[in-house]
């Protein structure tokens, strides 16, 4: 499968003119076509909301965008909760699943009135000493341990996971909380991440639609609502056939009906926490080769580096690379492309097969539209770059500017020579 830009080489030069390289720029048309899908096909259940995963692109322009088609947002931390709250989400619109949580995350947590899913049976007592009482309304992470799999195969194993509650924690945790008062109870998992299959959802529902009758008949507990977390993921390479949502959809309706329907719990909303799938495939790092290099093999230097996508450097995950202007020339020459930090891994591509690359020439990587600007540093002191939204209208809106040295040097205000630092930057 051939991996298209959503933006042209003449639209970047325009860019450039305002905007230099790097950036993220972002598709509000793919974006806004993705979440009518998901909508569209979830529609059978009433009750079902989508919870952004707020860590894969804190970006509140987007997250409004999101909030239209009536997303709610996942949060992990105090100020994703900020963030969120900041955007306008209230409520039961804030799913908030942390692990090793601290007490003012709950605190802010509860005040705004998110939903609370809990890591650990210990987390029952944190959470009660440190609001006073018990939320109405609590959710609980499952780990099944073991090793996961679906109908092509092992998946991931989940008892390496430092994540979530075994089954007798499970059901041991939604007695004590029935008896602390709890009157509304949720059930959550994440087990896999980034699934290139359409199997993957429908056989978690199946695990956690079964899972959800044991619960009933063991403590008498009746779910209001079972949360199919992430895991849909986004086929990076050419070679994937991308995840339909639409089937997705039909394959956990028919488990529904199947399992929870016949028990008597046919009004069980389910909700979801797709980040990667949501904002992945509309999102590109635009950068601009800079240096060539011809030693041992050959180098295409450019001016982004793991600062503004680190996913290469640290998993050594792929990302497809498209030259604009260049998309039908053969790939005839092998580099590695690689970014200025002063570490090896520091590499986008590893003898990749591109067309040939000239000084000026712009690179479009592919498929950064999650854990791509979210997971920036700024190690050898370099700074993150904007993030750029391509508008329906094909105008471009500037929706977070690139780091200046003052934005580095703010956190140094206790050094004597601050002031000097920021006034030169």
């Amino acid at each position: 499968m051939e991996k298209k830009t959503f933006v042209t080489k003449e639209q970047v030069e325009e860019i450039v003119k305002k905007y230099p390289t790097p950036f993220h720029l972002y598709d509000e048309k793919g974006i806004r076509e993705n979440l009518k899908a998901i909508k569209e096909a979830f529609a059978w259940n009433p009750g079902y909301r989508e919870y952004f995963a707020v860590k894969a692109n804190p970006n509140p322009f987007l997250m409004k965008i999101m909030e239209e088609y009536g997303c709610g947002c996942d949060c992990s931390s105090y100020t994703e909760l900020m963030l969120s709250d900041a955007t306008g989400a209230r409520g039961d619109a804030i799913m908030f699943s942390s692990n090793d949580t601290p007490a003012e995350d709950y605190v802010l947590a509860h005040k705004l009135g998110a939903i609370i899913n809990l890591d650990d049976i210990t987390h029952i007592d944190f959470l009660e000493k440190t609001l006073g009482k018990l939320p109405e309304k609590l959710s609980l992470r499952y780990n099944p341990g073991g090793v996961y799999t679906i109908s092509n195969g092992i998946m991931d194993n989940p008892g390496d996971a430092k994540y979530g509650l075994t089954k007798e924690q499970l059901l041991k945790a939604y007695v004590i909380l029935k008896e602390k008062g709890v009157k509304e109870f949720g059930l959550h998992a994440f087990l896999v991440s980034n699934t290139v299959t359409n199997d993957y959802y429908p056989m978690l529902a199946r695990t956690l639609f079964e899972l959800a009758l044991e619960i009933k008949e063991k403590t008498g507990v009746s779910l209001s609502f079972i949360n199919l977390s992430g895991g849909v993921g986004i086929a990076y390479r050419p070679d994937q056939t991308p995840n339909d949502i639409r089937v997705i959809g039909e394959g956990v309706r028919k488990v529904y009906e199947e399992v929870l329907v016949p028990a008597g719990l046919g009004d069980v909303a389910i909700y979801t926490e797709m980040g990667r799938f949501m904002t992945g495939p509309y999102g590109c790092l635009v950068t601009r080769a800079i240096h060539e290099k011809h030693t041992y093999k050959e180098y295409i230097g450019v001016d982004a580096c793991a600062v503004n996508l680190m996913r290469p450097a640290m998993y050594g995950a792929y990302h497809h690379i498209t030259v604009l202007g260049k998309e039908n020339d053969p790939c005839d020459h092998v580099y590695d492309v690689t970014g200025s930090l002063c570490e090896n891994n520091d590499k986008f591509a590893i003898d990749r097969e591109l067309p040939e690359i000239a000084i000026g020439d712009y690179l479009v990587i592919h498929d950064t539209g999650a854990h791509g600007y979210a997971m920036g540093y700024n190690y050898n002191g370099k700074l993150k770059s904007a993030e750029l939204l391509l508008k329906e209208d094909g105008s471009v809106q500037l929706i977070r500017r690139a780091e200046k040295p003052s934005d580095y040097f703010a956190t140094l205000d206790c050094f004597d020579e601050y002031r000097a630092l920021t006034e030169r930057s």
